[in-house]
């Protein structure tokens, strides 16, 4: 009797335990929504003079500010840590939010980048200050920009334009500072994959399973 118990702990419980947590992961792999529904890029235009939406896409949202060459690490370890892995999903991309007139600046690291990634799915986006403040504001976030319209935190949102993060014991993490590379590879790298995972459940939940997620 005893030999019985303890072969059922060894092996027959560690069995039950996984099958109960995989049934209901889906609980625990929801990043709550920040901000509903966000507002479009409108009429602002890329670096290739192409116009840029959010609809149906899962973006990395940044803000570069004016300093952009300067904080031009940021976008590097960004691009290390996140980009380089999974840029090769057709429904992901980055985006930059860009003052008017830095429109070199931002060239000038797709250039570097170039050098060592495929940089398809980098868009910078420009807009006149006041239209990137009024953007700014209307995410809802408790961080502001900095005077140069810009900051170090990029954003997850998803295909429906909902901002997503981590809710917290104070509150809700609501970006993810690409000056520290240990932000990137923990916290955001984790629930970028909680994003990706809730898609891949959703198109296998409706028999649309594809390799784009």
């Amino acid at each position: 009797m005893k030999k019985n118990s303890v072969l059922f702990i060894l092996f027959v419980l560690p069995i039950v335990a996984y099958l109960f947590f995989a049934s209901g992961i889906n609980s625990f792999t929801k990043l709550p929504i920040i901000t509903p529904k966000v507002a479009d890029f409108g009429n602002w235009k890329s670096l290739k003079k192409e116009t840029v939406s959010l609809n149906n896409k899962i973006t990395i949202l940044g803000f570069s500010g004016y300093n952009i060459l300067k904080n031009r690490g940021n976008l590097f370890n960004l691009n290390q840590k996140i980009y380089q892995q999974y840029h090769t999903f057709n429904d992901l991309q980055f985006v930059v939010i860009c003052p008017t007139g830095t429109e070199a600046d931002a060239n000038k690291i797709i250039n570097a980048l170039t050098a060592f990634t495929d940089v398809s799915q980098w868009h910078f986006v420009f807009a006149p200050p006041e239209e990137i403040k009024a953007y700014y504001k209307q995410l809802n976030l408790v961080g502001e920009l900095d005077p140069d319209l810009g900051t170090p935190n990029v954003y997850i949102l998803d295909k429906e334009r909902n901002l997503r993060g981590r809710k917290e014991k104070k509150g809700y993490k609501e970006g993810y500072n690409t000056f520290h590379p240990s932000d990137l590879s923990n916290e955001m790298l984790d629930d970028f994959k909680v994003i990706l995972y809730e898609y891949r459940a959703a198109l296998k939940k409706n028999h649309n399973a594809t390799k784009e997620l």
